[in-house]
């Protein structure tokens, strides 16, 4: 019987993901990606390298994924609140991403260079002139700068995941604390700021 290695590595990759969101890439363990993927330690090794190749790829594939699901064409851009809107929503079906993002800033900070750094770095910028075309067709105020502009689009999008022990205190009880609330929030917030 052949050996379905796609099929070994997305199982490892599902379960380092797991790993890495719950535990951080210091606390994750191996061993633990491995039991619950069902396959020996060592296909990690062999098919990433070691645990910080396999960190990794494992931004790379979330960041890529995002990418994908959620593009920041132009013609998103020329409606950047409801693009904020569909980035929210997809943090609320991908939890793990924002834990990962958050554990790479705690662990990695950004002196060191970053998983796929360059890459990324393209990526942002190929958004951030998205949002310069929209500017300058006048569809989001112009004298905001455009990468600015983008930080604070990932910064909304995520703000109620990113801190939840003060969503926590300051929420409790509100009748404005509910997920369809926390997203027409966010897009009212995004089309405060960006409108020309």
């Amino acid at each position: 019987m052949a050996w379905d290695t796609e099929k070994t590595k997305r199982l490892l990759l599902d379960a380092a993901v797991e790993e890495f969101a719950a535990s951080g890439f210091q606390g994750a363990r191996v061993d633990r990606i491995a039991k619950s993927a069902g396959v020996n330690k060592e296909r990690i090794y062999q098919y990433f390298g070691n645990k910080e190749q396999l960190f990794a790829t494992v931004l790379d594939c979330q960041l890529k994924e995002l990418a994908g699901a959620v593009p920041l064409t132009p013609e998103a851009a020329a409606d950047l609140p409801e693009h904020v809107g569909r980035i929210y929503d997809y943090h609320v079906t991908h939890p793990h991403f924002a834990r990962l993002l958050h554990w790479e800033a705690l662990e990695l900070g950004g002196d060191c260079e970053l998983p796929a750094e360059e890459e990324r770095t393209l990526h942002y910028l190929a958004k951030v002139d998205s949002i310069l075309q929209a500017q300058q067709a006048g569809e989001v105020d112009p004298r905001l700068d455009a990468r600015v502009l983008m930080l604070a689009v990932v910064h909304l999008a995520q703000m109620w995941s990113a801190l939840p022990q003060v969503v926590k205190m300051l929420m409790s009880g509100s009748a404005a604390d509910t997920p369809e609330a926390r997203r027409a929030a966010v897009v009212a917030l995004a089309a405060k700021m960006v409108a020309p």
